[in-house]
């Protein structure tokens, strides 16, 4: 018994959010006999989540993104207003990246989608409880494409021949961030999806090099991992 009460005392406690009731409750009843996961209860939209949330304080939400009453996003906002040590998990069927950048903008630490096996579900929850950001593959790829066409319609010629800078990146707006014109390149290089080695090989410096200058970027621009580094520089306007 007390190696079960223990058990149950290490598990990470869940909760589930999704509009339709049979998704919700399959999810809970698969997790619910993973181990090192407690589901704790469901909710059925967002403005449900954030008053169970306060209630029962979990530790992971499973979170969708469209949802009546409150969708997904602004649930994740709120309830990582007032619960920070909350990590929310976005599990829907909608890969689309503007949905990705808005739940990560707002706080959520991951985003798969529903057809992700329950074991690697039950993995990810855990993950993100430790502080490790989740993204599905596929939704991966969305979001690099979307960096891509973001940097090639922000570098297109100009029609008429004038150059013209994007009107929410003006020129002086890097040098107040603090970051040297070698940091801003590497942020450049990791808003395309390049791995540090390619970074290294690319600006011909040591990965170590190419280490500390993300340390420090993270640092400076007050953000946590690759990913926020990534959208930082896409929303202004580095690509």
């Amino acid at each position: 018994m007390d190696g079960q009460q223990h058990e149950r005392d290490r598990a990470v406690r869940v909760l589930i959010v999704d509009d339709q009731q049979l998704m919700r409750e399959g999810i809970a009843s698969l997790l619910s006999i993973q181990d090192g996961i407690e589901v704790i209860g469901t909710a059925a939209n967002g403005q449900e989540a954030l008053e169970r949330a306060l209630l029962e304080r979990p530790q992971v939400i499973l979170m969708d993104v469209r949802m009546p009453v409150m969708d997904g996003v602004q649930a994740t906002m709120k309830i990582r207003l007032q619960l920070p040590d909350c990590k929310i998990l976005m599990l829907t069927t909608f890969d689309d990246e503007e949905y990705v950048f808005e739940a990560l903008r707002v706080g959520a630490s991951g985003y798969l989608l529903k057809d992700i096996p329950a074991h690697d579900l039950a993995q990810a929850v855990q993950a993100v409880q430790r502080g490790i950001y989740q993204l599905d593959a596929v939704v991966m790829s969305r979001v690099m494409t979307g960096l891509q066409a973001s940097k090639t319609k922000i570098t297109a010629p100009d029609p008429a021949g004038a150059a013209k800078e994007p009107s929410n990146h003006p020129a002086k707006s890097w040098s107040q961030t603090g970051l040297t014109e070698r940091e801003i390149e590497v942020l450049r290089q990791i808003a395309q999806g390049a791995t540090n080695r390619e970074i290294a090989i690319r600006l011909v410096i040591s990965e170590g090099t190419v280490k500390n200058h993300i340390s420090n970027i993270l640092s400076r621009l007050g953000l946590r991992d690759r990913t926020q580094a990534a959208l930082y520089a896409r929303e202004h306007s580095l690509l």
